[in-house]
């Protein structure tokens, strides 16, 4: 990715979180391609040479892009350190499709279908993404199961007690 948002920033920590600010000219180069300036925005580039894609967010009042353990081992830096940040609007779809056993899963259980597709789209997208990113098949399968478990109000899932 070759573009003219390079900078160098410092890595700074707000709780746990780790993160660098964004200088104001990049920023207003990315609405302008974003053609917005509110809400998420979702971006890609380089963080010392380390290839990323992330969200940009606005929190407390600064934009912020946070940095992900994978993308802090791949650039060999932490907090404190002066990192070299290339960075642009990711105009690419990001949809994770639902796993093929989760959809069988809500297709012999339409009811349970009707309870995810009213939860918020962040729900939503939090219960995808846990599916798509197990390693095993059997993981799926069990996870699946909780799923359907937690959709239907008996089970915990993700740390929640209901949908």
């Amino acid at each position: 990715m070759k573009t003219q948002n390079n900078f160098s920033a410092k890595i700074f920590r707000i709780g746990i979180n780790p993160y660098v600010l964004i200088p104001a000219p990049v920023l207003n180069e990315i609405f302008k391609k974003a053609n917005k300036n509110k809400g998420p925005i979702p971006v890609r580039g380089e963080l010392n040479g380390h290839s990323f894609i992330q969200t940009l967010v606005k929190y407390a009042g600064k934009w912020r892009l946070y940095l992900n353990g994978p993308m802090r081992k791949g650039a060999i830096a932490g907090v404190g350190d002066v990192v070299v940040v290339e960075i642009g609007f990711d105009p690419r779809p990001r949809k994770i499709e639902l796993h093929p056993k989760l959809k069988a899963a809500f297709g012999k259980n339409k009811r349970v279908a009707g309870v995810f597709s009213k939860l918020p789209p962040s729900r939503q997208k939090e219960i995808i993404r846990y599916i798509a990113n197990l390693k095993s098949e059997e993981s799926v399968e069990k996870n699946v199961k909780r799923v359907i478990g937690f959709l239907s109000g008996r089970e915990r899932f993700v740390g929640r007690d209901k949908p």
